[in-house]
């Protein structure tokens, strides 16, 4: 089940994506540049806010949707990307190589998903299912009801 999840972050890349700055929640939209398995990785420019935001507290959510189904990520970023990574995402997203003369001009970060909600609101009763990356369960049932747990 979470492989559908999965795939539909593969397919959905514009995520709203959430930090915060002190105490205030800052929102903007960001692309999903490239994808392995529950690790999403991104680039921004270092000058921009969300760097020093990442920097200073680096938890985050994310949401993706389309239609009536969606699906919520949240987690830790590392600035830990390699190098044929960050070269990689430079060379295959047409966006960076206009606004930024080199690969080395970003910061690269990934988030390794430790908590994904997916929810589909087109069947009835709606589904939910909420994984637990770090525990390693899955939670489901439908919107408004008490779920149960497996592991």
């Amino acid at each position: 089940m979470m492989q559908e999840a999965l795939d539909f972050l593969s397919k959905h890349k514009e995520v709203a994506f959430a930090t915060c700055e002190g105490h205030l929640p800052k929102i903007r939209l960001f692309q999903i540049m490239r994808q392995e398995s529950t690790t999403l990785f991104f680039a921004t420019s270092p000058q921009k806010a969300v760097y020093q935001q990442l920097k200073d507290n680096p938890h985050i959510e994310l949401l993706a949707a389309d239609g009536q189904v969606s699906v919520r990520c949240a987690g830790q970023i590392s600035f830990d990307v390699d190098d044929a990574c960050q070269q990689w995402i430079y060379n295959h997203n047409a966006v960076l190589s206009r606004l930024y003369s080199s690969y080395d001009k970003l910061a690269y970060f990934s988030l390794h998903i430790a908590q994904m909600d997916y929810y589909n609101l087109q069947p009835t009763p709606p589904i939910l299912r909420h994984f637990n990356l770090l525990e390693g369960t899955e939670t489901s049932g439908f919107v408004g009801e008490r779920f149960a747990t497996n592991k």
